[in-house]
């Protein structure tokens, strides 16, 4: 009878074992998971600085050569050149030397994937995976895969592979756009982290809204300067440089404002009338005689708006600097807001204060 009983307990004492042992498992698994995640730390860097994951001789050959040419083109438009991405490059080697590398906020990986002996590629097999290696061989030759928080939080890795030297190529000049502008938006939380680290000036907003009829986030350290009937001048002044935003609403009347020529006369006309300095008989103009203002269509939130891009100087007077418009059309009210923003720094690099600035600008809510 002992024994009998022995024997029926034993399915009880078995299973109990079983569920130690799984949450013992479990347990561990878990304790392993958050090991891994308080490892990760926060990835950190500037906007604009991408770094490049390629084996030495593919970044001083050809197709370095191409992304270069691509990804550190010049910034539109600004009066000194400026790159539109800071260019960072490792090899896989560079990359394990420190781990503070792994820690950035952007990479981008280049590589023939095919290649056996190239470390890039090797490095790639994992996130890239063996059916888009094997799609790539069967389709274009080329493909491209977006990874986020791969070695730290908040953290952009790209793809760009081929199976071979041309298909990288091709792949880089047909894809960068597509690249650049995912880039920028992964940036833009950044941008606008430092561009509102004070706040946001609420007298001005509501200024602005009660004035203009319409919504813009404007930062704290920025005041009104000037304002006459549908006519404001923000402003931003510091030891550095003068960030400037000007807002201007008439009525729509033909189609012709809304092209190259049209935008060009408002904006020569607002601000031969507002902006000038200390020298007598000086004003404010576009310049695109020494550089090209850039001009396109664009929907600025379901509305048609024509963005211009150049360079601005001021007549009589040794003072110049870039500018960003928006010309924006409100079918409802039929009437056209000019948003324009310019920067005068004078001997300061300014791609990122023409950044804040188009930043600003499209916060806008009509």
């Amino acid at each position: 009878m002992e024994l009998q009983q022995k024997l029926n307990f034993a399915p009880f004492w078995k299973g109990l074992l079983f569920l130690a042992l799984a949450a013992f498992i479990s347990t561990s698994c878990s304790e392993e998971a958050r090991s891994r995640l308080a490892a990760k730390t926060n990835a950190f860097g500037k906007a604009n600085h991408v770094v490049v994951i390629a084996d030495e001789d593919v970044w001083e050959g050809e197709i370095g050569d191409t992304f270069r040419f691509y990804f550190s083109s010049a910034f539109l438009i600004l009066p000194q050149p400026e790159p539109i991405l800071d260019l960072k490059h490792f090899t896989p080697l560079d990359l394990e030397k420190d781990p503070i590398r792994k820690e950035l906020r952007t990479y981008i990986y280049l590589s023939d994937i095919t290649d056996k002996s190239s470390a890039t590629a090797a490095l790639m097999q994992e996130d890239v995976g063996s059916e888009r290696i094997l799609s790539a061989k069967q389709g274009k030759g080329y493909g491209n895969i977006q990874k986020k928080d791969k070695y730290a939080f908040g953290q952009l890795n790209v793809y760009m592979y081929g199976t071979s030297k041309e298909t990288v190529i091709t792949n880089i000049k047909n894809n960068y756009s597509t690249i650049l502008k995912r880039i920028k938006e992964e940036d833009a939380e950044l941008i606008a982290a430092n561009i509102y680290a004070g706040g946001e000036s609420r007298k001005v907003e509501e200024n602005i809204s009660k004035s203009m009829g319409i919504k813009l986030k404007i930062p704290a350290d920025y005041f009104v300067a000037m304002e006459e009937e549908n006519t404001m001048w923000i402003r931003k002044m510091t030891s550095e440089f003068s960030s400037n935003i000007i807002l201007h609403k008439l009525p729509y009347t033909a189609k012709e404002q809304l092209t190259y020529e049209g935008i060009k006369a408002l904006r020569d006309t607002i601000t031969k009338q507002y902006v000038s300095s200390d020298v007598q008989a000086s004003y404010m103009l576009i310049n695109d005689q020494d550089l090209p203002m850039f001009v396109k269509n664009v929907d600025f939130n379901n509305l048609f708006a024509v963005e211009a891009k150049g360079i601005w100087e001021l007549n009589n007077d040794y003072m110049g600097g870039p500018f960003i418009s928006y010309l924006i059309h409100n079918p409802k009210s039929n009437e056209l807001f000019l948003l324009d923003g310019f920067i005068f720094a004078p001997s300061k690099k300014k791609r990122e204060l023409m950044q804040y600035l188009e930043h600003i600008l499209n916060t806008v809510e009509i």
